[in-house]
């Protein structure tokens, strides 16, 4: 049978499986509600069973209450030391019960039929066994080195648990292939320069809540959004009883409707903000004097203008505060600053001097609507910088380093390579990481990092060669990445494309062949590492429940399935290296697909559960003590480790980052020319040693304002499990959850003052208007936006995915505007991150 559009929805609500949502569950629900006390509640009763909620990057431990096989409702994990100790969690982990039993799921292997490729195809997808589909993968893969080409398949990873490291890792250098491009940099990578090349951090930074006295937030919205949403929720009366918040973000979000101060910045000029308050705080003596050191003589000699002598100065566990006022601070003043973020001066005063006064227990909380930016590495420094003007890194009531979480990784597999495999994974990687114009510098090396958005064009131009083969899982890039008309034209011309995913999402209607995925939270294995507060944890995703459709676990299954095939045809070396993964207790190798996940999990988690070893946390008796409990706790957080050393070039905090310039001189060297020509050539117009000092840059804009008059930003939602919610009724029906938001609807959210010069209502229909893309929505005039600027939530103008989140999943036609294909493909370079907030573009609005 060949399933249409037409014939998959069709098929989908035949299935009889209710769908937890507004309607489906109400009998189950009302049954466990009368039952109370009965007879019937008794044989009604289930058991909470642990594993992990992935709605967002906090990955809570949570327990899923299991009735009669099906799961009814979820808490967070009582074993849990940190955020989810108490039982409850946010509103994402509880929308996962619809991702599970939603029936727009993906149910079997599915092959395309129709070989022509575009959002307006009908693939017209046939169902097909596992077999067949492993069948003409393993064929695709044994072309591919028959003509000594692997490197020409690519591997997209998007979210993921820590056994990544079989599909994402193991699976295409075993191939032959460099090409592992992961989500990263559409993520959080350009926030993470910030932190690396001031204290030697590349990573989420987590904050002590409970103890601090300031917040400064820098486009960070923690009770709906980024890191730590359910400590958030959790810890903000407390916050707000013992501590000053202020918001940086020209939309009134939830956090700033609750702040101190809120600090409406023009988009992208956040950084003329951190400058002047680091300006403010060193003319006027308040710096944290224990950490950063003083002048000699105890004289303060930054004064506005004047150049000081770096031997004036006695740092301790800082380096280069004096050059950092030479080279930028020292006329950046908040009257200056206000005339570029359009903030009064001395509000920006008030803020600097409150954030210093609470100083070592104030936190400057670095979120990707700062650094996001074409120039916004050097604004994720400066407002990061500011954590070290007041002592506050690696502090209690401040910024808290990663704790260590003991794990294994996985065996050797380099006796298991053959010549094709190791000829083909020496070419270059098709993100164009490393490049001249994408240092992607992670931990200081060109080229180590990733240029997600980048592997579009790669794919387009041939550039460094042309792909014959993707695999993709747990992604949907030409809805999550900006040009997403890029990604389209990019799927459209790849000969032979797989994707693993639960629902029919945009990028599967590119597909070849479709693999239905284990849903993460209730059906697959797996494991996470994460921390909040001053607890890190280790938790395993356990399948829970049955699954609900022929699914397998994506990251391990379905490349063992494969590996089976090819060593069918003749090529074995995948699968001698899989079944060398003996289970840590009985030394048994695996037997299948599924006894070798178990032993991956078992492998890589062992130094948390086996007694013989010991950990620097929860202790426990045996791997089926681990799996009960679900999840390990550190010990709390030992501040201050890392004063002593940073691991920066310097050993210190830098101001003044020897970290970034052995790192900028490194890849102008690699294209024989100097930081300067880099500098331009990545958009900065920051020229000699000012590129090496956190400093301001203007915000870089796409359209000119005589033709696109407003600045377009976007927002994350509360409910938003990071795009992957919106087929879900609870999703659409609580919208309004977010300020300024309507339920069922995709809103543009004008400012009155520009509403009344437009001609606008609420509830009328524009077109918004960019140099790359349109897209169409409704208005919603509230004054919680900064005049002159259109805010919109990420998350709606889903043309595929299932029949809520569309608003014709038959015919393609999107519920509202999805913001990449407004917003152009740029980068911040030097990171690689995508450049998505900071008003990366203007727009022009229209009634329709």
């Amino acid at each position: 049978m060949k399933l249409t559009r037409r014939s998959f929805i069709k098929a989908a609500g035949a299935t009889g499986v209710i769908a937890v949502g507004a309607t489906g569950s109400k009998p189950m629900l009302q049954a466990l509600a009368e039952s109370n006390g009965t007879e019937k509640a008794k044989s009604m009763q289930g058991e909470w069973r642990p594993t992990v909620c992935q709605g967002c990057t906090t990955w809570c431990a949570i327990q899923v209450y299991v009735v009669n096989g099906r799961a009814v409702k979820v808490r967070g994990n009582v074993n849990s030391k940190s955020n989810n100790a108490d039982g409850k969690v946010c509103p994402r982990a509880h929308m996962s019960l619809q991702q599970v039993y939603d029936p727009d799921r993906i149910k079997t292997p599915m092959k395309r039929t129709n070989p022509k490729k575009g959002r307006n195809e009908d693939p017209k997808f046939v169902p097909i066994t596992w077999d067949e589909a492993m069948n003409e993968i393993a064929d695709r893969f044994l072309e591919l080195r028959k003509n000594n080409e692997p490197h020409k398949f690519v591997l997209m990873r998007g979210r993921y648990t820590y056994l990544r490291e079989i599909l994402y890792g193991a699976f295409p250098d075993l191939i032959g292939s460099p090409n592992s491009i992961s989500h990263s940099a559409i993520c959080a990578e350009a926030e993470k320069f910030g932190s690396y090349f001031t204290e030697h951090n590349w990573d989420y930074r987590d904050y002590d809540l409970k103890n601090t006295r300031y917040v400064l937030l820098w486009g960070a919205d923690p009770l709906a959004s980024n890191r730590q949403v359910p400590q958030a929720l959790k810890m903000w009366g407390e916050v707000m009883d013992n501590a000053k918040v202020a918001a940086v973000d020209p939309r009134l979000s939830a956090t700033a409707a609750k702040a101190d101060d809120w600090m409406p910045v023009i988009p992208g000029e956040d950084g003329a903000l951190a400058v002047a308050m680091a300006h403010v705080i060193l003319s006027e003596g308040l710096w944290y004097k224990p950490f950063v050191g003083d002048f000699v003589d105890g004289v303060n000699r930054f004064k506005q203008g004047a150049t000081v002598d770096p031997e004036t100065f006695s740092e301790k566990y800082t380096y280069g505060i004096v050059q950092w006022w030479n080279l930028e601070l020292k006329n950046r003043t908040p009257e200056w600053a206000e005339e570029r973020s359009g903030i009064p001066a001395e509000q920006i005063r008030k803020v600097a001097r409150g954030f210093a006064d609470a100083a070592p227990r104030a936190i400057s909380w670095l979120a990707p609507g700062t650094a996001m930016q074409v120039r916004g590495g050097y604004a994720a420094m400066a407002s990061h910088a500011l954590n070290g003007l007041v002592g506050s890194t690696d502090n209690v009531g401040g910024a808290i380093r990663k704790s260590s979480i003991p794990t294994n990784g996985i065996p050797d597999l380099k006796p298991f390579m053959d010549d094709i495999a190791k000829v083909g994974n020496d070419h270059k990687k098709m993100d164009q990481r490393g490049y001249k114009e994408f240092p992607a510098m992670k931990k200081g090396k060109s080229g180590g990092g990733v240029v997600t958005n980048r592997l579009a064009d790669g794919i387009l131009q041939e550039d460094p060669y042309d792909v014959k083969m993707a695999i993709g899982y747990w992604n949907n890039l030409p809805f999550s990445c900006s040009g997403a008309s890029r990604w389209e034209e990019a799927l459209t011309k790849l000969p032979f494309f797989v994707h693993i995913t639960t629902n029919p999402a945009e990028m599967t209607m590119f597909a070849d062949i479709v693999l239905p995925a284990a849903q993460s939270v209730f059906e697959r294995l797996g494991y996470i590492k994460s921390k909040a507060g001053t607890i890190a944890w280790l938790a395993m995703n356990q399948r829970v429940i049955d699954p609900v459709w022929d699914v397998r676990v994506d990251e391990t299954e379905i490349p063992y399935m494969i590996a089976e095939k090819l060593a069918e045809k003749g090529f074995t070396n995948i699968l001698d290296y899989f079944n060398s993964f003996k289970d840590p207790e009985t030394g048994k190798n695996p037997a299948n697909s599924w006894e070798f996940t178990e032993h991956v999990l078992k492998i890589m988690t062992q130094p948390v559960w086996d007694p013989a070893i010991k950990s620097n946390g929860d202790q426990f008796r045996g791997w089926q003590e681990f799996k009960k409990i679900g999840v390990w706790n550190s010990e709390p957080y030992k501040f201050r480790n890392k004063w002593d050393d940073f691991g920066t070039d310097s050993g210190k905090f830098e101001f003044y980052s020897e970290s970034l310039k052995h790192a900028l001189e490194k890849h102008a060297k690699k294209h024989n020319t100097d930081v300067d020509d880099i500098m331009e050539t990545t958009k900065y117009t920051a020229r000699g040693e000012l590129a090496f000092v956190p400093h301001y840059e203007e915000a870089y804009r796409w359209g000119d304002e005589s033709e696109y008059p407003y600045i377009f930003f976007e927002h994350r939602s509360r409910l938003n499990r990071e795009a992957r919610s919106a087929n879900c009724e609870w999703y659409q029906e609580f919208k309004d959850v977010d300020p300024g938001d309507e339920k069922w609807g995709d809103v543009a959210k004008v400012n009155p003052v520009d509403a009344a010069k437009l001609g606008l209502k609420s509830g009328d229909n524009v077109r918004l208007t960019s140099p790359t893309g349109k897209i169409e929505c409704t208005v919603k005039i509230w004054e919680g936006v900064r005049p002159g600027t259109i805010a919109k939530c990420y998350g709606q103008g889903h043309w595929a995915y299932g029949r809520v989140a569309a608003n014709d999943f038959k015919k393609h036609m999107p519920r509202g505007g999805n913001n990449n294909e407004l917003l152009p493909a740029d980068y911040e370079r030097l990171s690689g991150s995508t450049a998505r907030h900071g008003g990366v573009t203007r727009i022009k609005v229209e009634k329709v």
